[in-house]
């Protein structure tokens, strides 16, 4: 087969719609459930990208959970602690997590309120303990180079029978020449086949040459998951997982700042209050994110006014104060931030350490570079410049 038919392109509107391959040759992808549509192939194929990268640099099975053309979050298979289990809804699950699981865990969790109906992309053969997570959350589908029967027959049951589940080759190699038109305009470019390593961090020029092994893995990470972000881009990361991306905007520090604040909701999830937060039964998964959302944001109102707390919680939460909220927050450190394009000013560094930021990768290349180094080393960071930019549309 080297075509597959689709119901529509990016909008009902938007027919005939087709996948297929240019050259004749046989696609490389199989769907074993569902109707797959248009962009949901577009998440699956970026994203399929992203986590064979990750694993290629990290040698750990990945996962990336993509909504609208960018990930919501990227991870590696590490294994979680009590807490992680706790904050991504999985404490629950009487079960071994294999490292699969782990790493769809920690991609699905890390902004959980950005990854619902996410499509999702496996480095690895799709076990059933990632499986049954999988079954658990409201996702479009999953894109992986295999499936255990077990797990296979547990996606299939998703959605009524229609959950979308695609195999794909991994031996697969695309052509080194992408083409695409725009208004009836062919373009073309080479692809971006830039190997992302630890040696890609190498050119340190800050004051502090201080760079682990567990910062150049996070830092790969980042600059690997922002290859495949809408740009400006840039990246949060700790511990094997992306936990904050701010994607598509136009101006460098917005992307800072919204990545930041998607940063310092995951650590504020960890926080004793909310931990300790007493949901009413029968809550919705959904309904339980969107209340930590608010009570940890500004609009805490929203769900501690009187009529609205007694339909979310046992027992009336305090507020959150943002005095207590900094205080928790002044305890995250050793993040890793990656940057898509040079900073242009330290104002983006100043918005990164009030997020635990103690290592950036960045291009360079700004006529500002001396500020914004300056400025990483005010606290201490350890900045590299890697000579590449990393655009993606």
């Amino acid at each position: 087969m080297n075509e597959l038919e689709l119901k529509y392109g990016c909008n009902p509107n938007q027919k005939p719609s087709r996948i297929f391959m240019a050259d004749g040759s046989e696609l490389p992808i199989r769907v074993l459930n569902g109707k797959p549509g248009y962009i949901n192939f577009l998440d699956a194929f970026n994203g399929w990208q992203l986590v064979k990268e990750l694993k290629k640099a990290t040698g750990l099975p990945a996962a990336t959970s993509f909504k609208h053309v960018s990930p919501a979050g990227a991870a590696v298979g590490l294994p979680l602690t009590d807490v992680e289990k706790k904050i991504y809804w999985v404490d629950d699950l009487d079960m071994e997590f294999t490292p699969l699981a782990n790493a769809y865990a920690r991609a699905r969790g890390a902004d959980r309120m950005s990854s619902f109906g996410d499509f999702i992309s496996l480095s690895d053969v799709c076990d059933a303990a990632t499986a049954k997570i999988i079954k658990r959350e409201v996702s479009d589908g999953v894109i992986a180079p295999g499936y255990e029967p077990e797990a296979l027959e547990i996606l299939k049951a998703k959605k009524k029978g229609g959950y979308n589940v695609i195999e794909i080759d991994e031996n697969y190699v695309p052509e080194a020449l992408e083409v695409k038109q725009v208004y009836g305009i062919s373009f073309e470019q080479g692809r971006n086949e830039l190997k992302i390593d630890e040696a890609f961090f190498n050119n340190i020029v800050t004051e502090s040459k201080d760079m682990p092994e567990q910062a150049r893995i996070d830092l790969a990470i980042a600059m690997i998951t922002l290859k495949y972000t809408q740009s400006n881009s840039v990246c949060y990361v700790k511990g094997g997982q992306a936990i904050g991306i701010g994607a598509g905007q136009q101006s460098r520090i917005h992307c800072t700042r919204l990545a930041g604040s998607k940063a310092d909701n995951w650590f504020l999830r960890q926080s004793p209050k909310v931990l300790g937060l007493q949901f009413v039964d029968g809550i919705g998964r959904a309904d339980r994110d969107n209340s930590i959302d608010l009570y940890i944001g500004e609009d805490y109102m929203d769900v501690l006014a009187e009529g609205a707390w007694q339909k979310i919680f046992q027992v009336k939460p305090e507020v959150f104060t943002r005095e207590e909220k900094r205080a928790w927050l002044d305890q995250m450190s050793d993040v890793a931030l990656g940057s898509d394009a040079f900073f242009p000013f330290g104002d983006n560094i100043e918005r990164a350490h009030k997020s635990g930021v103690k290592y950036v990768a960045q291009p360079g290349g700004s006529v500002r570079d001396d500020n914004v180094i300056e400025t990483c080393n005010k606290y201490g960071m350890t900045m590299c410049f890697t000579g590449i930019r990393l655009f993606h549309h």
